[in-house]
């Protein structure tokens, strides 16, 4: 009787992490063994920069809406306290699109937040 191998099995599961590792650099994209950890690591970089990137977002928010409140005369964080001080709640995800697609809407919220402060 035939030895029983688990050949498919084992062949599968190669496949599968050299697919993974698909357009790595030399050796690691070839050999089974080196393409194992290097997609490993790859993966938990993909996990860990999943949620990286909303940080990352959210400080390009940020910078946008600085930038279009400069350009009416009012900082970032001052703005920020006339919009609570107004009790007008758009987060900053809206403001940056507002601000780049629509200046005048961005403009007539700036107004808001400035009077806010004044009062």
């Amino acid at each position: 009787m035939p030895r029983a191998v688990a050949g498919t099995k084992r062949k599968d599961h190669r496949k599968k992490i050299l697919k993974l590792a698909k357009g790595f650099w030399g050796r690691r994209s070839t050999n089974h063994k080196t393409a194992k950890d290097a997609v490993a690591k790859s993966l938990s970089y993909s996990y860990r920069d999943r949620r990286d990137r909303k940080g990352q977002m959210r400080r390009l928010w940020i910078t946008r809406i600085n930038a279009a409140c400069r350009a009416e005369g009012l900082s970032y964080s001052r703005f920020v306290e006339g919009m609570a001080k107004a009790n007008v709640l758009v987060d900053r995800k809206l403001l940056s699109d507002i601000a780049v697609r629509d200046p005048a809407a961005f403009k007539a919220v700036v107004e808001r937040a400035k009077s806010a402060l004044s009062a």
